[in-house]
């Protein structure tokens, strides 16, 4: 079977979702489990956006080896020059450049006519050839372009030493049919050597059914991004595209070098470090993705999973056990089971898990192996010291007490206590996190979930603070909602001080 290049943009394009902002200390983990995951192509940021982008290209250049590490410039010589240094710790480096080419961004955006595109174009590939061999030219808007201009485009930089050439649809315009009418006339019309790249957006939730029709007519790189975030509506799911060439391999008869266990995990780090949620009905890795109600399918999956269900849950690195450690498990037990479940960690970690664990195991009859996976994420997902710890709360209330809280915060060797009034118990809470902070947040967003079974699951809080015009998620976890409520307020505070001197440029790339 032929092979499709996996081409992952969640530290570029995905990070362009609103609020999903990451530090390149962030991006650093999740480009090391995508090496994990067996992306090909990691496109690890936008160099010119900030100088945390370029930080971040050249430190995740400096981690991955078996990846190809990319990096977004527009067809202008500081982009070029910038991505070109981010790239220089890379094994195996690539720059991908872009250029709009539709009427309408020729007309609006860049009021310049065919001809000026094509010679831009064609300047800046030869000027990125000189210093790096693996190029990648994106025509922006490639699916509102004129078929014969793309092909003419598209030749002309492959003339000067372009090996992929990428055709987005950029605003989630194209139908499938004439998607793949488009993408069949370029690979009859490019040289057989040059890769046809695709990179689909959500607008009319078509990205992944785009990027599909684009790999049979004969695109053989797919860019996507884990759980499908990125502009607006989003970019095509890594992890639909590669399970249905996956699922249907009788149908596509390609494969990925993709390691489908790690896209569980992938996308559940993804999700907590840039604090976008997955939702429950999303396909393959959503909560319900493997949830049965109705009684006729419960009778069929007892007969045979087969009947409703067709991939397993461990295909994509789903837990099917349950029951697996209690109060009375020790240290190597803890260990060996997240080893099973694909976290290597070292003794330090695992001591910190197991504190947790045991407190945990104090408050669950039964620990499984989500919880587990939860326990672990959230020690893994530390990127640096946090600057406040919530060390202690308790709550006042009921329906005829006005709310209170008081709580008990420490910042480096520093304990800090205050109370507060509100209007409900979380609301007291984080004014009484406010008192001892003096940082003020208007909360934007507000999110339970619970993330593992029974009347004494583990339920995640997810939070979204604005304050001095930087937007910052943050996560909690704990069988306590008040407590996993008062654990996401101060991680968004910690993401907040940690990022506040990190400047962002309007301007993040098409």
């Amino acid at each position: 079977m032929e092979k499709v290049i996996i081409f992952d943009t969640t530290l570029r394009d995905g990070e362009q979702s609103p609020g999903a902002s990451l530090t390149s200390e962030e991006k650093i983990k999740i480009a090391e489990q995508l090496e994990r995951l067996g992306v090909d192509v990691i496109e690890a940021g936008f160099p010119i956006a900030s100088a945390d982008d370029a930080k971040a290209v050249r430190n995740i250049g400096e981690r991955i080896k078996s990846s190809v590490v990319c990096a977004l410039a527009r067809c202008r010589d500081e982009d070029i020059e910038i991505a070109l240094r981010s790239l220089e710790t890379a094994a195996k480096p690539r720059l991908h450049i872009f250029l709009a080419t539709s009427e309408i961004h020729r007309k609006y955006k860049l009021n310049k006519a065919k001809d000026e595109i094509l010679k831009i174009a064609v300047e800046k590939s030869a000027m990125a050839k000189k210093h790096i061999n693996d190029v990648e030219f994106s025509p922006e808007d490639a699916s509102r372009t004129e078929p014969d201009f793309l092909l003419e485009i598209s030749k002309a930089v492959i003339a000067q030493g372009v090996k992929t050439i990428n055709i987005p649809d950029t605003v989630g315009y194209a139908e499938p049919e004439e998607y793949g009418t488009l993408i069949k006339f370029l690979r009859k019309n490019l040289p057989d050597n040059v890769v046809i790249s695709v990179h689909c957006h959500n607008d009319l939730g078509l990205a992944v059914a785009n990027s599909l029709i684009a790999v049979t007519c004969g695109a053989r790189q797919v860019e996507c991004t884990i759980n499908g975030i990125g502009e607006r509506a989003g970019s095509a799911a890594l992890e639909e595209i590669v399970m249905n060439m996956s699922v249907r391999k009788d149908f596509y008869n390609l494969t990925t070098n993709i390691v489908t266990k790690e896209l569980y995990r992938t996308s559940r780090m993804v999700s907590s470090m840039t604090g976008v949620p997955v939702q429950p009905n999303k396909a393959v890795i959503g909560t319900n993705a493997f949830r049965h109600e109705s009684g006729i399918h419960q009778d069929g999956i007892l007969k045979n999973p087969a009947t409703y269900e067709i991939m397993s849950p461990d295909m994509i690195g789903v837990p099917e056990s349950e029951l697996v450690l209690g109060k009375h498990s020790g240290r190597h037990a803890l260990k060996a089971r997240l080893e099973n479940l694909g976290f290597q960690m070292g003794d330090e970690k695992i001591e910190q898990i197991f504190e947790k664990f045991k407190k945990l195991a104090d408050k669950k009859k039964e620990i499984t192996d989500t919880d587990l996976i939860v326990l672990a994420e959230e020690e893994e997902i530390k990127t640096d010291e946090p600057v406040y710890t919530l060390e202690y709360f308790h709550i006042i209330s009921g329906s005829s007490t006005i709310p209170s809280a008081t709580v008990r915060i420490k910042k480096g060797d520093k304990v800090y206590e205050d109370a507060s009034r509100g209007d409900g118990p979380v609301d007291a809470l984080y004014k009484a996190i406010d008192r001892i902070t003096g940082i003020s947040p208007v909360l934007k967003e507000y999110k339970i979930t619970a993330v593992t079974g029974g009347q004494d699951a583990q339920g995640e809080v997810a939070v979204s603070l604005e304050t001095g015009g930087l937007k910052v998620p943050g996560k909690g976890v704990s069988t306590d909602i008040i407590e996993a409520s008062g654990k996401a307020y101060i991680n968004a505070i910690n993401r907040y001080l940690l990022r506040k001197n990190t400047g962002k440029a309007k301007y993040k790339g098409a």
